[in-house]
């Protein structure tokens, strides 16, 4: 059998569609009926308007990334669905036999990275959901007037800055897959095979970009300051400040979005700064708004991490069917 040759696209021949950045495969276009309801599950993933309005609230952008998980899925389900084919099987085993790097390295390899990359998140925000469920708990225990949370909102704040470092090395993952497809495509492929190696590319195109606005949700900024040894308290209203500023741009209503996660590190600020002012002695009514206030944004917290960590186990469990239908096919 004639092996396969590579032909190389230059960077003008990758363009990028609709809101996630997919780059478009240079493959033929008319769909087999076999690949006709993955390319319809990537259409409703790649139509999905991402900037659900002019200035999309924090709100509507994680119900996207929650329908797009969900999204991802059903779209892997079918994935699923192509590899059990015989005349897949076949077609993808002989392409095997004829490029078996290249087809290790794009096709079998990619679900393992993305189930790493999907581990790691998940285990992140449910480390993150343990931290709040502790900082609620000691919130209820706290009576008025009571000092002493500071210790419970650091640790709370150290699994935020821990999350947010996963979700960059995340990120520098991701980016890698993303610039690792499409540099070379088998030429003389039957039709079948190229409607098959098109659809598995875009559908781990479009996996890397969700992945991508996952992490990025996950991990907002943390206004900090350097931690000085020999300034801690000073270090520490330095924090403070920075992110009462930004909970004042909201407060007066500027263009300033912030999300789930922000939300909480401003109700927080709020009593850290109560409890270190010594020249302002707030009112009992006003303290109590503010640990409810707190606690109503940890819950919303906890709803947005259990909804997505809904997702993103459905999600593991049809990238481990995809992997092991692979290596059914390809293992000898």
């Amino acid at each position: 059998m004639k092996r396969a040759s590579f032909v190389t696209f230059s960077s003008s021949s990758k363009h990028y569609s609709s809101h996630y950045g997919i780059r478009s495969i240079s493959l033929p276009t008319r769909s087999h009926p076999s690949t006709a309801k993955i390319e319809e599950e990537l259409n409703k993933l790649k139509s999905w308007d991402w900037e659900a309005s002019s200035s999309p609230t924090p709100s509507s952008k994680v119900e996207t990334i929650s329908y797009a998980l969900s999204g991802l899925a059903d779209l892997y389900k079918c994935v699923e669905d192509l590899l059990k084919l015989p005349l897949t099987q076949q077609a993808l085993l002989g392409l095997h036999h004829q490029n078996e790097k290249w087809v290790d390295d794009e096709l079998l390899d990619c679900p393992v990275r993305f189930l790493d990359i999907l581990g790691q998140t998940r285990d992140a925000i449910m480390s993150m959901k343990g931290g709040v469920r502790e900082l609620q708990s000691a919130l209820r225990r706290r009576k008025v007037g009571d000092l002493g949370m500071e210790s419970h909102i650091s640790s709370y704040w150290s699994l935020r800055r821990k999350m947010r470092k996963e979700c960059t090395k995340s990120l520098l993952l991701l980016k890698q897959i993303d610039e690792s497809f499409g540099a070379f495509t088998p030429l003389d492929l039957d039709h079948h095979l190229s409607s098959v190696v098109r659809v598995l590319r875009e559908a781990s195109l479009i996996t890397t970009s969700i992945f991508q606005s996952l992490v990025v949700f996950l991990s907002p900024p943390i206004f900090k300051s350097r931690h000085n040894n020999s300034s801690s308290y000073s270090s520490k209203w330095a924090f403070v400040s920075r992110v009462m500023q930004k909970g004042l741009l909201v407060c007066n209503n500027q263009q300033e979005n912030i999300n789930e996660l922000e939300k909480v590190d401003l109700a927080l600020s709020r009593m850290v700064m109560d409890n270190n002012n010594n020249n302002n002695n707030p009112s009992k009514d006003l303290e109590a708004e503010k640990i409810q206030a707190a606690h109503k944004e940890l819950e919303a917290v906890v709803v947005v991490i259990e909804g997505l960590e809904n997702g993103l186990d459905c999600l593991f469990k049809h990238l481990i069917n995809t992997r092991v239908s692979f290596l059914n096919i390809l293992s000898p």
